[in-house]
């Protein structure tokens, strides 16, 4: 048991400490990394880490947006969106599509990055990412903090309709997680961690 005196204890909004430790807290966060397509069909390339799966099936997946980025209008009026797998390969590239770019600009193409088909929608994959997911918008919303006030942070679902997977990546048909290089955002100024083989473990749940 921790001591009570050893506990840092403090009222949101009343904090001395340096940086909000919450979003180191809760991490390190899978980073979704959003590719759509304008209605005018430009490329919009952008990193959340405010992102998860959801559901088992049908497969479904989150990204929570504070504002109402290019990538939220875009998959509102367009109603699809990719997935791209990031990774420690591609970390330069995913930090570089964080730039605040203009709506007419193809963000996938200032990354120095290669549009790939999709295969079920329109918005292009990144073909330099090994792993992507499709999806189809089910709902966007903003966020209710208390007494239902209205937060200018939007939260899009997303069905997985297809999936493109490197093969190197699959063993005996079972995806090796280790072994793709998944960053991670682990809150801080400017930390992230990188999943390896070392840090895996098993454990079955009870019966």
């Amino acid at each position: 048991m921790i001591p009570l005196d050893n506990i840092h204890s403090y009222r949101v909004g009343e904090s001395s400490l340096p940086h909000d430790p919450i979003s180191s807290i809760i991490g390190p966060r899978p980073i979704g990394w959003i590719s759509t397509l304008s209605v005018d069909g430009i490329a919009n390339l952008a990193p959340y880490s405010f992102f998860t799966v959801v559901n088992y099936q049908p497969p479904m997946v989150m990204f929570s947006s504070v504002t109402k980025k290019d990538s939220v209008t875009n998959a509102e009026q367009t109603g699809e969106f990719v997935v791209n797998l990031a990774t420690r390969a591609l970390a330069e590239k995913i930090n570089l599509s964080s730039s605040a770019l203009l709506p007419e600009q193809d963000e996938i193409q200032f990354c120095g990055l290669t549009p790939a088909p999709s295969l079920e929608i329109k918005p292009p994959r990144v073909a330099e990412s090994p792993v992507s997911l499709e999806c189809r918008v089910t709902r966007i919303e903003p966020l209710l903090g208390l007494n239902s006030q209205t937060l200018d942070t939007w939260v899009t679902y997303g069905e997985v309709v297809a999936v493109n997977i490197d093969n190197a990546l699959l063993k005996n048909g079972i995806f090796d997680t280790s072994s793709a290089g998944i960053i991670l955002r682990a809150g801080g100024p400017a930390d992230y961690f990188e999943v390896l083989a070392e840090g895996k473990f098993q454990m079955h749940r009870p019966r």
